[in-house]
């Protein structure tokens, strides 16, 4: 038996003459808050809400891991690639990096992930990670670095995948990066029928 529909959020648009094209969504205790420029029309504020409604949903579908099992992770690569040697304090997943897939602060020991990898394979998330861990060690892409990161053993698969992502984003052909869970796999297979 199917769930049913989820009822229509609560929507509260706030106009502002100082907002002149970007429109933005956020919740707000039960409902959903949108921004938006004073001078939309009641039928572009219709069509903005809609599509800011399906983003938000699709940005809450993709729901993070917790800080707490990505930080296992990270302990676990580093005992199987690094010998243990790389050992974060801090390892979380953040939304405010669109030109990174992951960075790393070694003075405060922090590895920060950006929430474009959730949906792609493990593997691939693995490898940043990895990656992130060795400059724990090696503040620069040094050969040594680079020597590191290569013990991972899918690193130029996972790269190369990246790459491709990247590609394929700046190309227009990609708005968001493959959801490439079992879910979204499923959805996939779905569409080509």
């Amino acid at each position: 038996m199917a769930a049913p529909p989820a009822p229509e959020p609560v929507v509260e648009v706030r106009r502002s003459r100082r907002r002149r094209r970007t429109v933005a969504a956020y919740r707000e205790d039960d409902k959903v808050v949108v921004l938006m420029p004073a001078r939309f029309t009641r039928a572009e504020e219709q069509e903005w809400v809609a599509a800011m409604l399906a983003r938000l949903e699709r940005s809450e579908r993709r729901r993070r891991p917790s800080d707490t099992v990505l930080k296992k992770r990270a302990a676990d690569l580093s005992a199987k690639y690094l010998d243990g040697k790389a050992r974060p304090l801090v390892v979380r997943w953040v939304d405010n990096q669109n030109s990174r897939w992951g960075s790393c602060t070694p003075s405060d020991r922090s590895i920060r992930l950006s929430t474009r990898l959730q949906g792609m394979p493990s593997w691939v998330i693995d490898y940043v990670l990895v990656h992130e861990l060795a400059h724990l060690l090696e503040a620069g892409h040094t050969p040594a670095f680079w020597a590191m990161v290569d013990r991972f053993p899918r690193a130029e698969r996972a790269k190369g995948f990246l790459e491709g992502v990247a590609a394929a984003s700046e190309l227009g052909i990609l708005a968001d990066p493959p959801d490439c869970s079992p879910e979204g796999a499923a959805a996939m297979a779905a569409d080509d029928v």
